[in-house]
């Protein structure tokens, strides 16, 4: 196994299928990675979502709600491709995202992980900008080379937010990512990103600030 995509859900049922379908639709051998999804504890109708993919994909179901981290750390875990890339159960991605990243990162040894540009689109699907992945990253998107990953510790579990700042942080003061200038993410904006939540993402910034003093 190759890659790894691993999907974390928490009550995002009505957007998890489009993600689900959009790593499914890879123009990448299906032999050649897996989709692993988490429900972390959702109350919604995430699990018969899961279930009307089933032979698509490795379902993970946690009993208790722990966080986005959390879930994800578990996500990387459980999964046994060479390289791991993170999808938000809101989002999805490009069709051809899988056979550019894994290409990259296969002719070029000397970088570890690979982020692309995205589109922010709003509720509806309807592109609002393209952002690049390297000024402005996100959570989600990047392929990186999981063994690489371990050594650095996973996500850290404290961070529920700003974690991929984080993150890239200590997996950069070791390692290289590199960013495609195509856009091969689709990230949603709605209400509910924890992006949006102004003294969430104020708190953890002064905590990412505090930690790298």
């Amino acid at each position: 196994m190759e890659i790894s995509i691993v999907i974390t859900c928490h009550n995002y049922a009505r957007y998890l299928a489009r993600a689900i379908r959009s790593a499914i639709n890879q123009n990448y051998s299906r032999k050649k990675y897996e989709i692993l999804v988490v429900n972390d504890a959702s109350t919604d109708e995430t699990m018969d979502v899961m279930n009307s993919f089933m032979g698509y994909i490795r379902p993970v179901h946690l009993d208790k709600n722990i966080g986005l981290s959390e879930a994800r750390n578990i996500g990387i875990k459980r999964a046994i491709g060479k390289y791991v890339v993170n999808i938000d159960a809101d989002d999805y991605i490009s069709e051809n995202l899988l056979l550019i990243e894994s290409a990259f990162l296969e002719q070029h040894k000397e970088w570890d992980a690979v982020s692309c540009d995205y589109d922010l689109i709003d509720d509806g699907g309807n592109v609002l900008e393209v952002k690049s992945g390297k000024e402005e990253p996100i959570a989600c998107g990047i392929m990186f080379n999981k063994d690489k990953l371990f050594d650095i510790g996973l996500y850290d579990p404290e961070f529920k937010a700003m974690e991929e700042k984080e993150l890239r942080q200590r997996f950069e003061s070791k390692y290289r990512i590199e960013n495609i200038g195509l856009s091969l993410y689709r990230y949603r904006k709605h209400g509910n990103n924890l992006t949006n939540n102004t003294k969430k993402v104020e708190h953890y910034s002064k905590l990412l600030e505090d930690k790298n003093r």
